[in-house]
């Protein structure tokens, strides 16, 4: 594949700039930038998803991407064949249309290269899906409906989709987003195999612990524009690492081994990551805001949750943690409202007497999750996605009020968002996405922030400025974030929860799992 001073502009906004890159077979490259940068936008042009906008340096009768296999040169619609694209932006999708396969069903649909199964599996294709699904370890899962599983289960299941086509190339965006360290591993034997057959791949991250092992080379965005393409060496991962502030025990997957002191100062490792110890948390008489009692927790039939004691206090921020599938997403949903206890199970919430409609307890909850993401498809502004939170709503149904619009302009500003404030969600990264919707919860002037993996998506830099301004937040309102990372944590918590077989254990102190 091969890219000729291409450029595409999206909503008013140049995404990529002529942009110049040829990718030969068996290379490995990562793809490296900022949010913003235009590493999405480059995918989907790889892929045939974007198509080139016109005005840039290219030749005016050629949109400047060519596809040859050997020396032939093939159109758009075979190259598209031989490409696969994976990414939290493909989960949302089949969580936001409720396309809820099995997963063999799932995988199947990747040798037709369709989001749906339309055509019945014939007996050879079947022995394919099963062979992929035992490389990737979901074998026993293949009867399961895909909505039904773990967050990493999911993203194991498109990948065993993506692998089942045989693609000359993978697009891996952001692929080890959200996912603990076991899943991360059983993904890198995953890739290792399909690096023993020649795979070739380009993988976006913004972390060197994302960046897939036996990857070789490296191309860096930086507004659009090309900035560096070369041979990626462990000096580059080591200063990825240092800006991401990696933890030692989140290991470089490319390349050399980079040694742990180079990947994070102890110093604020030990900042990010402690916590208040056990004796302090009993001595606290500040007011219970929220109070579980002998909480089992079901979801689609499954038990997630169980005898789960548990108080939370006025001026105590919380990190709760746990792998994949251990029930985070779940216990936030809980404390929100949108997932109800099982019979003989109590959950008090002070100032509001039970028998009051749960929207009166949402308007005091702010709430953001990769669910909520994946929802804000709809074609509204960014502004009135923030203002919506004022009535917990996905878009306005009403015209914005004055003080809707001063609210909106207030969060919009707070988090860096106001120049964007006109553009559709859609056409915001996914970290700034993820930066709208916190503003979003915050214009509900919320006294409780529920924060599932809030860090996502969002490159150093931002992941630095969000942790500055939860830790602003932490004065006004209670913090309950779900992490996978040390480093994702602001300065200030003060309690820890893990999750783990069923139930939940307070700690006092906190290490990423």
């Amino acid at each position: 594949m091969s890219l000729h001073a291409v450029s595409v502009r999206r909503g008013g906004t140049w995404a990529l700039r002529d942009i110049s890159w040829r990718l030969r077979p068996g290379e490995r490259w990562a793809l490296l930038g900022d949010n913003g940068a235009g590493k999405t936008q480059l995918l989907k042009l790889l892929s045939g998803d974007v198509w080139p906008t016109p005005g840039g340096s290219a030749a005016p009768n050629s949109d400047g991407r060519h596809y040859r296999v050997g020396r032939q040169p093939v159109d758009l619609i075979d190259a598209k064949r031989r490409v696969a694209y994976v990414g939290a932006e493909l989960q949302d999708k089949y969580a936001r249309y409720g396309w809820n396969l099995r997963v063999c069903d799932l995988v199947a649909t990747g040798l037709h290269r369709t989001d749906l199964l339309l055509l019945p599996v014939t007996p050879p294709q079947a022995r394919r899906v099963t062979a992929t699904l035992r490389l990737c370890g979901l074998h026993r899962h293949a009867p399961r409906e895909f909505l039904s599983l773990s967050y990493g289960q999911k993203r194991l299941a498109l990948l065993a989709r993506a692998l089942a086509q045989d693609p000359d190339w993978l697009l891996l965006d952001e692929f080890y987003n959200g996912l603990d360290a076991d899943y991360r591993r059983r993904i890198d034997t995953v890739l290792d195999a399909a690096v023993r057959r020649g795979q070739s791949w380009v993988a976006t991250a913004h972390r060197a612990g994302d960046v897939p092992r036996g990857t070789r080379c490296m191309l860096e965005l930086a507004e659009g524009r090309v900035q560096a393409v070369k041979r990626i060496r462990p000096s580059d991962l080591a200063r990825l690492a240092e800006r991401a502030g990696e933890t030692p025990h989140h290991p470089v997957r490319a390349g050399k081994p980079v040694r742990a002191g180079k990947l994070a100062r102890a110093g604020k490792l030990a900042r990010a990551g402690k916590l208040a110890r056990a004796g302090n948390i009993a001595a606290s008489s500040a007011p219970v805001l929220l109070r579980l009692s002998q909480v089992d927790l079901y979801v689609d039939y499954r038990l997630v949750l169980r005898d789960l004691d548990w108080q939370l206090r006025r001026g105590e921020h919380w990190a709760v943690y746990g792998a994949n599938g251990a029930g985070k997403s779940s216990f936030l949903k809980l404390l929100y409202g949108d997932l109800s206890p099982s019979v003989g199970g109590q959950i008090r919430r002070a100032g509001f007497p039970k028998g009051t409609p749960i929207a009166e307890w949402k308007r005091y909850i702010g709430y953001v999750s990769p669910e909520l993401q994946s929802d804000y498809a709809v074609n509204v502004s960014v502004f009135d996605l923030v203002a919506s939170g004022r009535y917990a709503s996905i878009g306005l149904a009403d015209a914005a009020t004055a003080a809707d619009r001063r609210v909106a302009a207030h969060w919009l500003r707070f988090f860096g968002l106001l120049s964007a404030a006109k553009r559709r969600p859609r056409e915001l990264s996914y970290g700034q996405l993820r930066r709208a919707l916190v503003a979003r919860a915050m214009a509900a002037d919320a006294r409780i922030l529920l924060l599932d993996e809030p860090l996502t998506g969002l490159d150093p830099a931002q992941r630095a400025i969000m942790k500055r301004l939860l830790e602003r937040l932490m004065k006004r309102l209670t913090l309950i974030i779900a992490v996978h990372h040390a480093e994702d944590l602001p300065r200030g918590m003060t309690h820890g929860l893990r999750l783990h077989n069923r139930r939940a254990h307070p700690v006092d102190s906190y290490s990423a799992t």
